[in-house]
Formats: structure tokens, C-alpha cells, sequence
């Protein structure tokens, strides 16, 4: 018992939090002090705030994260000031922002855009046509039509064909994950991973040093080059108060010799893949794609990887050297999201699907913290008489978010807009469909952090057979929902729905 407390005092994630406390104890206790004995600092600090309102108010960010911050500012007068300019002015964040755009910039010549995939597109849907300009313009990604695709309504399944490909791989294969945590499933992608690498394959790991380094035990990815499998961590974090931190990298990528790739929501873990029981049963997604639109996500790749170099060509070698049978199951646009831009693809994709719905939008997701924009899109469409629906989950893994969700439904259920629960567990995936005409699966939750502040991506179809897998999963997974209605919501405890009613005030900032 004695050396399991030693063992919990002293290891890396107990001192990294310790040194986070005292950081913020000695920032508090600083303030404090300088406004007990100087009133020019106390009036000083209460201008910066007055300032800050000022200048908060006339920014062009969402007003839903405008309000917390000036909340903050009416309630903790004497540290919400230093804490805005903390997140705002972080010198390294800005250094990340710039060798990013700076990526963006160079790798843009590897990913043109066929005009006349646009001009088919505009044959069959304009509305599609448009949205696809949109990504291809602003998203920095192309639309492909030379493709196949396979959607994947568990993550068992994907898992299955994720170890089928890499058996299959000559030249390379490179993994992006937000979680990588020991277990069945790591044991036997390592493995193979190992099995390629001594064959000379090049295999590459990059995970995020939030999601995955306070997992794993210290130095655990660097002992990986015993077995020439290089790994690198994104934005690993440190014990030291920064802005940066909020910036994660919550995309799901396997690439494989730049003809085949995965994304959706399953993370390496082993209840992605139910071996291991958190939240009941693990309802999550994914698709894999063949073909040209593998490159977007092999791109999408390499920015980050080679995110402090400098581009000599060196991207052109990865590109798939067979060529692909042609394929014309509609159209697929694989995209990226990043938070340094101010572009808020994600949201922006969800908008656009839900704005232009004439029939239905069929959401899942497994959190929901919306901004005015989205709750009055849905709301709008509902009311136009689209059959909106989301399927959330029942068993949640994050107590608080539920919480919050929770506060938006009664909000939306007035509305129209009809919400299901998983009675089974929990939902991960992250999948959009609407109209039989387009379907969005990927990484993109629709909360604050998947729509603003995390890398993401995914992949759109435009009429093809996926969008319409994506709804049948949608449709078999009602099966096993039971729809919340308003009764419900005023049904909850008084108690939980004053929590709820808190928590969602300061959602944008948590």
C-alpha cells in the first residue's frame, strides 16, 4: 500500500498537475496580495478589465465565447483580465500558428483541384457543388471521384480491416492518433507494425501529448526505435501555464502507401473496440477510403509531422504509385480543420449540411455544446419541416458535458428537433447524413473543442453508397435508442437542472 502512494506522489502526472497548481496558486496569491496593499494595482487591474470588456465585445469571435469571458470578468474582476491576456498573447503558440500556415502555404501545390470534378458535381447538385468549392477553397482539399470507400458502424469492424491493410503494405504506414493506450488492441497493431518495420517499411506514429502522453508510461514511444518505428508527439505538454495546451490534436488517421485511409472516431484503446467495458456498450464509426483521396489524409499527415521543416519536394514520394481502377460511386472530399486560422471548417460543413436539408438530417454525436448558430440552424430546419434528429448517448463518459447537453435539449425539443439516447452505452461517432445526397463521417464532435480549438478532420460523400451506410447505421441504431421528450426535461431534478443551467454558461471555455 506504502509503495503504491509512493508510486501515485511521484510519478510524471501527479507532478506535472502539482507544478500546474502551484503556478496558478502562486499567480492567485500574487494578485491578491498586490490588491490588499496597492490600490493603484487593485484599480489597475479593474481598467484592464473594463478595457478588455470593451475590446472583447467588439471582436468578431462567436458570441458564445464571448459571454463567459465577460462573466468571468463581473465575478472574478481581479484574475479574468491576466488570464484573457495569458491565453491571448502565448508567444509559442503564435511561433506554432505561423510554421503551420507556413506548411499549409507550401504543401498547397500537392492538393490542386479538378475543375471538371466541380462541373460534374454542379450536373448533379449544385448544393453539393457548392460546399465542395467551399473546402477545396478554404479547406485547402480537393474533391476526388477516383475512389472506394467502406463505412464502418463499430469499431471492431474497422479495427479488422485496419490490421488487413497494414498486412498489405509495402512502403509505408503512418498512424495519427489522439489516444494510444496499451491493451489487445495496441498489442496487436504493434506487432505488426514491428513485423513491417524489420521488413524496411516506413512506419510512423504520431499521438497528441495530452490524449495519449499521460497514458503511456515516460519514454515508452522513444524505446519504439529499437524497432525502427519512428514517433513523434504533438504538442506535448508541459507542466507550465499556456494557452497552447488547448490545442490538441484529436484526428484519427491511418495511411497506408497513400492509396488507402482511415479516420472516424475510434481511437487505439480497447474499449473503441469492446474489449474493455467504460461506459457500456462502445457505439462509435469510421470509413476507410481507396484510391486518390487517401492523399488528402498522407498530406494532412506530413504537415504535422514535418510540421518545423521546410518543403524541398519531399512530400512527392509518398504519392500511391499504381494507378486506381476508375470509380464513379459519387464523390468524396477528405478535410482537415485547424484552430490557427479563424476558418471553422468543421462547423461550417455541419452548417451548410443542416441549412440545405429539404428532408432530413440525422446526427450522431457524442457530446453536444452548441453555439447560437448551430442551435438556430437546427431549430430552423426542424421547423421548415426536416426530420432532425440526433442520437446522443445514454451512458455518458464525461458527467459535466452530459450535463450541459442536457441543457440543450429541452431548448431544441421545443423545436421540433427530435433526441434519442443509446440506451446501451456510450456513442462515439461522429457522423452527419442528409437527403440521401451527402454524409459526413469523421473526428468532429459538435462541441466547443472539436469545432474551435482542437486539428480535426473527416471526409464529406456526395452521393455515393456511404452516405447512404451512414443512414442505415443511423436508422438500425434507433433500434436501440429511447427518444427523450419534453416531459423529460422537466422531469429532471431542480438541482440538476440549476447545474446544468451553470455549467453551459462557462461551456465555451472548458
Amino acid at each position: 500500500m506504502f509503495r503504491k502512494l509512493i508510486r501515485i506522489l511521484f510519478n510524471r502526472n501527479t507532478l506535472f498537475i502539482l507544478m500546474l497548481l502551484i503556478q496558478a496558486a502562486f499567480l492567485v496569491l500574487t494578485i491578491m496580495f498586490l490588491s490588499q496593499h496597492y490600490v493603484e494595482v487593485y484599480a489597475g487591474l479593474l481598467a484592464l478589465n473594463v478595457v478588455l470588456a470593451v475590446y472583447i465585445s467588439n471582436t468578431s469571435e462567436n458570441p458564445s465565447y464571448k459571454m463567459p469571458w465577460l462573466l468571468l470578468m463581473l465575478f472574478f474582476p481581479l484574475y479574468t483580465g491576466l488570464a484573457y491576456l495569458l491565453v491571448k498573447t502565448d508567444v509559442g503558440h503564435r511561433m506554432f500558428k505561423k510554421n503551420y500556415a507556413r506548411r499549409v502555404v507550401e504543401t498547397k501545390k500537392y492538393l490542386p483541384q479538378k475543375k471538371q470534378i466541380i462541373q460534374q458535381m454542379e450536373e448533379k447538385s449544385s448544393v453539393n457543388a457548392h460546399l465542395a468549392e467551399y473546402l477545396a477553397n478554404y479547406g485547402g482539399y480537393p474533391v476526388y471521384r477516383n475512389y472506394e470507400s467502406e463505412y464502418f458502424p463499430l469499431g471492431e469492424q474497422m479495427f479488422e480491416a485496419m490490421k488487413k491493410e497494414i498486412q498489405k503494405a509495402k512502403r509505408y504506414i503512418f498512424l495519427e492518433f489522439f489516444i494510444i493506450d496499451k491493451g489487445i488492441m495496441w498489442e496487436e497493431l504493434l506487432e505488426l507494425l514491428k513485423e513491417k518495420a524489420a521488413q524496411g517499411i516506413d512506419v510512423r506514429i504520431m499521438y497528441d501529448g495530452f490524449g495519449t502522453q499521460f497514458i503511456m508510461p515516460m519514454q515508452y514511444f522513444q524505446k519504439l526505435s529499437e524497432y525502427h518505428i519512428q514517433c513523434r508527439v504533438f504538442n506535448g505538454f508541459k507542466p507550465f501555464l499556456t494557452s497552447s495546451q488547448n490545442n490538441r490534436d484529436h484526428r484519427k488517421i491511418l495511411v497506408i502507401d497513400g492509396h488507402t485511409a482511415f479516420t472516424g472516431g475510434i481511437n487505439i484503446a480497447d474499449e473503441y473496440i469492446n474489449k474493455k467495458v467504460r461506459f457500456g456498450h462502445w457505439k462509435d464509426g469510421g470509413v476507410m477510403c481507396r484510391g486518390e483521396a487517401a492523399w488528402s489524409f498522407t498530406v494532412m499527415f506530413l504537415q504535422l509531422w514535418h510540421l518545423e521543416e521546410t518543403d524541398n519536394g519531399e512530400l512527392e514520394k509518398y504519392r500511391m504509385s499504381e494507378s486506381f481502377p476508375a470509380n464513379h460511386d459519387g464523390f468524396v472530399q477528405p478535410y482537415s480543420d485547424s484552430p490557427t486560422d479563424g476558418e471553422y471548417v468543421g462547423r461550417n460543413v455541419y452548417l451548410d449540411i443542416i441549412n440545405n436539408a429539404q428532408e432530413y438530417v440525422y446526427i450522431m454525436t457524442p457530446y453536444l455544446v452548441l453555439d447560437h448558430e448551430l442551435i438556430t440552424a437546427l431549430g430552423l430546419a426542424a421547423k421548415k419541416g426536416v426530420d432532425v434528429r440526433l442520437i446522443m448517448p445514454h451512458i455518458p463518459d464525461k458527467w459535466y458535458v452530459y450535463s450541459i447537453a442536457w441543457s440543450y435539449y429541452q431548448e431544441l425539443l421545443a423545436e421540433h428537433v427530435r433526441i434519442y439516447e443509446y440506451i446501451p452505452g456510450f456513442v462515439h461517432a461522429k457522423n452527419f447524413s442528409s437527403d440521401d445526397r451527402i454524409a459526413v463521417s469523421g473526428t468532429i464532435n459538435m462541441d466547443y473543442r472539436s469545432l474551435y480549438l482542437h486539428f480535426e478532420c473527416a471526409a464529406v460523400f456526395y452521393q455515393s453508397r456511404t452516405v447512404l451506410e451512414i443512414k442505415k447505421d443511423f436508422i438500425k441504431s434507433l433500434e436501440n435508442c429511447t427518444e427523450i421528450t419534453l416531459e423529460d426535461c422537466q422531469k429532471r431534478p431542480l438541482g440538476k437542472r440549476l447545474v446544468s443551467g451553470i455549467l453551459r454558461l462557462f461551456a465555451p471555455l472548458m
